[in-house]
């Protein structure tokens, strides 16, 4: 019958938009899964929010199997996504192939990283290619030169950069601001390069959308000796900054809120 994306937003249940979960309780099934969006919340709270029993689904499951497609042949069938669901190539993948298969397909979009980062006063349509700094361990210790690359050609053209730090939910294991930050710093001594170094400024934005978010913006060498608190966490960094730009960022130089 139909394969539905319900987006949850960026924290928790509460982001929930009232069409969310009015197409939620409409489901005959209810998956959601963990692994492309930290959040604070459980199954157990979207299940009291939403009223409907839901399943958590593995990255195996939702990337490897066709069980969403199965079941969406002859059911409504919901799959409820941290930040907006689209923003996941994996998930526009699998809309493509439901449509494939003669499968309608219904959206409920949400709030995402991708708007969020306005918050910081950098202008929107001023970002170029998002990246993700991954765990070395995926890598079997490689270190990512693709990152490097696309974070360079951004500055190049004086476009921002964001960069969302690797999670493997599974394991519950989140990356930090330091791990990032060493690893950035480990690719800039590779490649030889000015990309990065200690007295680059970034932004750090920590729960990004919940009530205790923050803001940091500095030098690399003392971003890479603070703490954030409990992630989420995401990296930016600046390109040419407009006079308004400029402005925003010193509100909050060297501090958090």
């Amino acid at each position: 019958m139909s394969l539905c994306f319900i987006s949850m937003g960026l924290s928790d249940e509460k982001d929930l938009s009232l069409r969310a979960i009015e197409l939620a309780k409409d489901c005959d099934l209810l998956f959601v899964e963990f692994y492309t969006n930290k959040m604070n919340t459980t199954k157990e709270k979207l299940e009291q929010v939403i009223g409907r029993d839901i399943k958590i689904l593995t990255r195996k499951e939702v990337e490897e199997s066709n069980l969403l497609i199965k079941e969406a042949k002859d059911k409504k069938v919901g799959l409820l996504v941290g930040g907006d669901a689209l923003c996941a190539t994996t998930h526009l993948a699998l809309k493509c192939e439901a449509e494939k298969n003669g499968i309608e397909t219904i959206v409920i979009h949400g709030s995402s990283i991708f708007s969020a980062v306005a918050e910081t006063g950098l202008h929107i349509y001023k970002f170029g290619q998002a990246v993700t700094i991954p765990f070395l361990e995926k890598l079997k210790n490689e270190l990512p030169i693709s990152v490097y690359e696309k974070v360079k050609e951004n500055k190049k053209m004086g476009l921002h950069t964001l960069m969302l730090l690797d999670i493997v939910e599974e394991e519950k294991k989140y990356m930090n601001v330091r791990e990032a930050c060493e690893i950035l710093l480990k690719l800039e001594n590779k490649m030889q390069q000015k990309v990065f170094t200690k007295d680059t400024e970034i932004i750090v934005f920590a729960r990004a959308g919940s009530n205790d978010s923050q803001l940091f913006y500095g030098k690399f060498d003392k971003a890479i000796n603070s703490s954030f608190g409990e992630p989420p966490f995401c990296i930016i960094l600046p390109g040419s900054l407009h006079f308004t730009e400029k402005e925003c960022l010193e509100m909050f130089r060297n501090d958090k809120r």
